[in-house]
């Protein structure tokens, strides 16, 4: 079977991402979803498992280190996905209470803990995505002490649960060093995005800097979200 069949690869139902992706995202990649404030990276991650789960019955884990599971389902149900509509398919883990208790717990034991989780529920549910939103929590809550060899350490855990996982990276403004701990080489794709301003109009886009096993474009492209999200190609 070739390897861009719809098997090997998964959609993200962005309108016009797909089809320059020979399909979508090869299955069982890791992709960064890297970007500053306000660039709707939590909510390309929760669409790309929504529309997996609405159209496919692809189920996939959302875990949100940082905003409540219940302002996460509104806010997302203000974009026109509701939640109920994929429940069966589709489990929203809110780790802040952990996260609110870091300083009762030793790191160390806290990343054996969110690893617990994430384990069971890609026993019990058997998961084909996996979200984490967002990486440097991630990181600062595990309380890395040599960046580079723990998160080595915890690709290679998430490479082992054979789910395509998408890590939602926060970016501060201007920043120009995408992955400065070393993120961008580990991961199999960086999806860019970008706010740009033209006089008083700001605008998103989008690109694909990197993902590997495809042959891709990396322009950037406007990024539309009317009831879905679509790239406006020139």
């Amino acid at each position: 079977m070739s390897e861009n069949s719809d098997s090997k690869r998964v959609k993200t139902y962005v309108k016009g991402l797909d089809e320059s992706l020979q399909g979508g995202v090869p299955e069982n990649s890791i992709v960064l979803l890297a970007g500053s404030p306000g660039t709707m990276k939590s909510s390309l991650g929760f669409y790309i498992l929504y529309h997996n789960a609405l159209e496919k019955g692809k189920k996939g884990v959302y875990i949100s280190l940082e905003e409540s599971r219940d302002s996460l389902i509104k806010n997302m149900a203000g974009l026109g996905m509701d939640w109920e509509n994929v429940s069966k398919n589709l489990s929203i883990l809110d780790l802040g209470l952990i996260r609110s208790r870091m300083n009762e717990l030793d790191k160390s034991a806290w990343t054996e803990v969110f690893k617990m989780y994430v384990k069971n529920l890609r026993k019990n549910l058997e998961n084909e995505f996996l979200v984490i939103d967002s990486m440097p929590v991630l990181e600062t809550m595990g309380d890395f002490k040599e960046p580079r060899k723990d998160l080595f350490m915890i690709y290679d855990w998430l490479r082992q649960l054979e789910v395509t996982v998408f890590l939602v990276h926060e970016m501060p403004v201007n920043e120009i060093y995408f992955t400065p701990a070393g993120e961008g080489f580990l991961s199999d794709g960086i999806f860019h995005l970008e706010l740009r301003r033209d006089m008083n109009t700001v605008d998103l886009y989008l690109s694909v800097l990197k993902l590997r096993k495809t042959h891709h474009d990396r322009n950037y492209f406007p990024l539309i979200y009317d009831g879905a999200f679509e790239i406006v190609k020139g």
